[in-house]
């Protein structure tokens, strides 16, 4: 069938694999937030943002549901979220969140990733300087104006409204506005978004870096292959770097 057909099979097989990470990561979410504050959405906004978040990704219904129901089960194992920081090759800062019912094994994970990738596991404190914590809420695009919306949120804690492009798990360009304000606007934002009925595809807590490096495509290739190290264990919720 040719090298066109293999390059377009990895590629679909990876958009796969993406879309089933991204159905546990949230799964897990769900499950941390019916146990916080409770399964019902309209009171517990934790679970609103998460169940957003489901759709966003196409999670099916029913697997939300089921993990809705799983968390007020006695059975459901907790999750700790635990932070890991450290350095990579050539300098750059990463910051590993995690969601693990087994912190020994998590931690024996990351530090494995980050020696096999010519990095080091470090201290509290050692790299999450680096990054500023932020809200950020990405919108379906169709219909909206960006500077008006701007104009709009900028009163809620809205620090930056800009306009992104993004391929989905079958391949379709999407256009999308991404809202980015302060960890402590997270909820007021996040209040007149939803008061305003519009398309919200995510909305996260991110770790944004303050400055970034620079490397030569063969030293990013590198860093590239340890964050990806980190994305394919289960326990990650997400990895956040310095790389430019």
């Amino acid at each position: 069938m040719g090298r066109a057909f293999e390059f377009r099979k990895g590629r679909k097989m990876k958009r796969w694999d993406r879309m089933s990470k991204d159905f546990t990561r949230i799964g897990k979410e769900i499950v941390m937030a019916v146990k916080e504050g409770g399964s019902n959405p309209d009171a517990n906004s934790r679970l609103r943002t998460a169940m957003q978040n489901a759709k966003g990704v196409n999670m099916p219904k029913d697997r939300v549901e089921a993990a809705i129901k799983r968390a007020t089960g006695k059975d459901e194992k907790d999750y700790a979220e635990v932070v890991y920081e450290g350095y990579g090759p050539h300098g750059i800062a990463i910051v590993v969140e995690t969601a693990t019912d087994n912190p020994t094994r998590t931690v024996s994970n990351v530090r494995m990733y980050f020696n096999r990738g010519n990095g080091a596991l470090g201290t509290a404190g050692s790299s999450d300087y680096t990054f500023t914590r932020k809200g950020v809420f990405k919108l379906a695009a169709e219909g909206l104006d960006r500077d008006e919306l701007e104009l709009e949120l900028i009163d809620f804690g809205a620090e930056d409204v800009y306009e992104t492009q993004e391929e989905d798990e079958h391949g379709a360009e999407h256009k999308y506005i991404v809202v980015e304000g302060g960890f402590s606007d997270f909820g007021q934002l996040q209040k007149a978004i939803e008061a305003k009925g519009l398309n919200v595809v995510s909305a996260t807590l991110q770790r944004v870096p303050n400055t970034t490096v620079a490397l030569t495509d063969e030293q990013a290739e590198e860093v590239e292959k340890l964050i990806e190290k980190f994305e394919e264990d289960e326990d990650v919720q997400a990895v956040y770097h310095t790389m430019g």
